[in-house]
């Protein structure tokens, strides 16, 4: 079986039905038999839903013809939950749903209930068979919490929304800096309505030697002062169940997670818990984790023979594409609907000079194509491709193959901490197993 993989399929608007570099980029995804991208928006026609009270950073929204574009290109397996899925509310997610069943894209990772959205989804091919599981630990720019599907119970309908993958954060600190940290909650009454709705019962009591500032941060005493991310054991059981049940019904389990955190100060870092649940769903019996959410690439490992790709970055991005926006988001840049989309996006940029669109590195990824025989990786290549960052918000961020070697020199830098070695010959690198 040939899989090959992509990050962030940021679409907003309709592809050209060819460009320079598309056929290359399309063969090379073609020869594999599953196809995976992550799509990063909302499908839904104009009117046809309401703006969530808050999004993923900006409102995406694209129409359901989008998706014959991504099947152009090759692609036949998407998991489309992240932090934009909840942008037009759970309205928007069931339009999505439907729109994603109409496509024949074969889908993961969010639906109208959790059991939906936690459900593997196969892809049958002339040569086996593929599970898909999607999960994301970003889900909303302002509370991660407000996207998460929920249970349908004997009485009520589950609620729309994403495969959630929560994390603690626990920070371990001295003697000397819990005690000031203890004086300030005090001396502010920071934790008062935590701890009145704890002693009433409404929170859960914490675990001894566990101190928390506010409803999310944890701390812990420690010899020095660092940082810990864990995964929400419930999550991990979700995860668990969806493998065991792809077990029986797949030859191959792909996993997709995206994810935003991290653990150092820059974009690259990977952060702990995002570790931990691609080692725990290969354990498990996952044959790939591909993660995507940063917009940038980050490190690849091979974790006991099996593919992790913690960040592959972008497909597409049209981040700045968009034609409307709902009205609280021109109020959240002090404009009004009256505002071109020009002026909204020049205001939050600062005239073109920060964000997303100004950094280079969002504009250049990988993608992997891999070759699997009786259970194990015998092949595994990586092809460069940039985004066009000199021209990107005219012609929308399409993919074309990289003119030289140095995206892949970069990458291989960034995974050469985790036991990768790579062969490059220009734009295409060959994975050393």
């Amino acid at each position: 079986m040939k899989f090959a993989v992509v990050g962030d399929y940021l679409v907003q608007r309709r592809l050209p039905s060819t460009y320079e570099g598309f056929e290359e980029i399309r063969q090379w995804i073609g020869e594999a038999d599953a196809k995976y991208c992550n799509m990063e928006t909302t499908i839904n026609r104009e009117g046809e839903c309401h703006g969530h009270a808050f999004c993923g950073g900006s409102y995406l929204r694209a129409n359901p013809e989008v998706l014959e574009d991504c099947k152009r290109f090759g692609f036949n397996m998407t998991t489309w939950c992240n932090n934009h899925t909840l942008d037009f509310d759970t309205d928007g997610v069931a339009k999505t749903y439907d729109y994603m069943e109409a496509s024949g894209l074969v889908h993961a990772g969010a639906g109208k209930n959790l059991d939906q959205a936690a459900a593997p989804a196969y892809l049958d091919t002339p040569n086996g068979r593929v599970a898909l599981i999607g999960f994301t630990s970003s889900v909303n720019s302002t509370y991660d919490d407000v996207g998460i599907a929920g249970k349908q119970s004997r009485r009520l309908p589950g609620r729309p929304g994403v495969n959630q993958l929560r994390y603690d954060t626990i920070l371990k600190v001295t003697p000397e800096q819990m005690a000031m940290i203890k004086e300030i909650a005090e001396q502010t009454s920071m934790n008062a309505g935590e701890d009145i709705a704890r002693a009433e019962g409404y929170r859960a009591e914490l675990p001894a030697g566990t101190f928390k500032l506010g409803k999310h941060v944890y701390f812990e005493e420690a010899d020095h002062t660092h940082k810990i991310t864990r995964c929400n054991k419930k999550d991990l059981e979700r995860l668990d169940k969806a493998i065991f049940e792809a077990k029986m019904g797949a030859d191959q389990i792909i996993v997709g997670v995206h994810s935003h955190q991290l653990d150092g100060k820059t974009k690259e870092t990977i952060s702990q818990f995002i570790q931990e649940f691609a080692h725990h769903a290969i354990d498990q019996g996952a044959d790939a984790v591909v993660g995507h959410g940063p917009h940038l690439l980050r490190a690849m490992e091979i974790y006991k023979g099996k593919p992790i790709f913690y960040s592959l970055g972008d497909f597409i991005l049209q981040n700045e594409n968009a034609p409307f926006m709902p009205e609280d988001y021109y109020e959240s840049q002090g404009l009004t609907s009256d505002a071109t989309m020009h002026e909204i996006f020049a205001k939050r940029s600062k005239n073109f000079t920060r964000g997303l669109m100004t950094d280079k590195r969002m504009f250049e990824s990988v993608i992997p194509r891999w070759e699997v025989q009786d259970g194990k990786i015998v092949k595994l290549e990586l092809l460069a491709i940039e985004l066009g960052f000199e021209d990107a918000r005219k012609h929308g961020g399409v993919p074309a193959p990289a003119k030289d070697s140095a995206i892949l020199e970069r990458y291989a830098e960034l995974s050469k901490p985790f036991g990768v070695e790579m062969e490059i010959n220009g734009n295409v690198a060959t994975v050393k197993l």
